[in-house]
């Protein structure tokens, strides 16, 4: 169901893009026990170039530095999984979005219909959102490895398309 603009705009972009992974948790101490942050880690590196993989602690500093840093270093694309939820020390919704330039609300929107789709009603927790920032798409998921697999199944495929985008 694609457009023939959108199939001429996919073979115009480059599958050559960079791409960095943040995981945002208090509990997980050591990337062996980061499922969700291997999982992205892998499938990206299965198309595209993995630059940067950290884990950081739920805390708005050390993310706003992150993201910097994985900028300064030319990154396409930013992934981060965790404090999205609802919880006082999830910090990441708020942290991006007072970052972004532009907001890719249908994001969010299709993320959360697919989830509701999996899991139902508990979907509604979820506040999964991407926007632009510096020439960098962000993408910021849940914490939880079936719901980066569904996040990932929405936008791996278009990261180039996106990519082509922002970049003009």
């Amino acid at each position: 169901m694609q457009s023939e603009t959108s199939k001429q705009h996919q073979n115009e972009s480059s599958k050559d893009i960079t791409c960095g992974v943040i995981t945002l948790s208090d509990s997980r101490k050591s990337k062996k026990v980061d499922l969700s942050g291997k999982y992205i880690s892998e499938e990206i590196e299965s198309r595209y170039t993995l630059t940067e993989r950290i884990l950081i602690p739920d805390e708005k500093d050390a993310l706003i530095n992150a993201i910097e840093e994985m900028i300064s270093k030319s990154t396409d694309v930013i992934l981060t999984t965790g404090g999205t939820g609802l919880d006082t020390r999830d910090i990441t919704v708020e942290t991006v979005e007072s970052l972004f330039e532009k907001k890719l609300d249908g994001f969010g929107e299709i993320f959360r219909m697919k989830s509701y789709e999996e899991i139902g009603s508990a979907a509604l927790l979820s506040r999964a959102t991407a926007g632009i920032y510096k020439k960098c798409i962000i993408f910021s998921m849940p914490g939880s490895p079936n719901a980066v697999k569904t996040a990932l199944e929405i936008i791996i495929d278009e990261l180039p398309h996106f990519v082509h985008h922002v970049k003009k």
